[in-house]
């Protein structure tokens, strides 16, 4: 392992020192390259790393880019929050619902409702009674689920 790391390492460091080379051809071109050609007259070129430069408007320019993907990644955490909760809030509706109108549909069946008295006793009330309350949580269904 340690071999192929300084292997490596001295192949690295001869690409990097490679040369690279200038020449004119014949129609008076110039001309640039890491070999040369065998019929020209070629100078050797010493190539320099170009230093990265960052001056102040590419700083602030990634500055403003930065705070625009921050507050980009608020504001989708904000939405996906709010349809979270909304998604919640209609499951809970419609569990609601189906319950109501599982108690309209029982309301509908039955022949006489009653209410327990204070001793606990079931009271019946009369048919108009049990219309006015069926046609009350019938209109209460529709209110609150909008059916």
């Amino acid at each position: 392992m340690k071999g192929l790391i300084a292997t490596l390492t001295l192949l690295a460091t001869s690409i990097a020192q490679a040369g690279a080379y200038r020449w004119v051809d014949e129609n008076g071109q110039t001309h640039f390259g890491d070999r040369p050609p065998a019929n020209a007259v070629t100078k050797e070129v010493r190539l320099e790393k170009a230093q990265p430069s960052i001056d102040a408007t590419a700083r602030e320019r990634k500055q403003r880019v930065d705070e625009f993907l921050r507050q980009s990644e608020k504001e989708r955490a904000a939405r996906k929050e709010a349809e979270a909760q909304q998604e919640a809030k209609a499951e809970k509706l419609r569990v609601h619902c189906e319950r109501m109108e599982a108690r309209l549909k029982h309301l509908n069946t039955v022949s006489g409702i009653y209410q327990l008295n204070k001793d606990g006793e079931r009271v019946f009330v009369n048919d108009e009674e049990n219309e006015r309350i069926r046609e009350e949580f019938r209109a209460r269904v529709h209110r609150e689920c909008n059916i």
